[in-house]
């Protein structure tokens, strides 16, 4: 299936802004995010076709998925 990844921030750096990806039909957002080897627990907003979505959520062909890392500063 193929879905439309866009990673932010941190996550941007020595990969890619956004890609089209075709992956295996049943694939959860957590093996998405292992694929691109950032660690999980560093995900601290992750959004498929524009809503936050738990890990655990299996992707469908079409879906628009975005990374954002946690902000810091202050």
């Amino acid at each position: 299936m193929k879905l439309e990844v866009r990673l932010f921030a941190v996550f941007r750096q020595g990969r890619f802004n956004r890609t089209a990806m075709d992956l295996p039909e049943g694939t959860p957002l957590r093996d998405l995010i292992l694929q691109l080897e950032i660690p999980e627990k560093e995900v601290s907003l992750p959004l498929v076709n524009g809503q936050y979505s738990p890990l655990d959520r299996v992707l469908a062909a079409g879906d628009i998925v975005a990374l954002f890392p946690a902000v810091g500063g202050g």
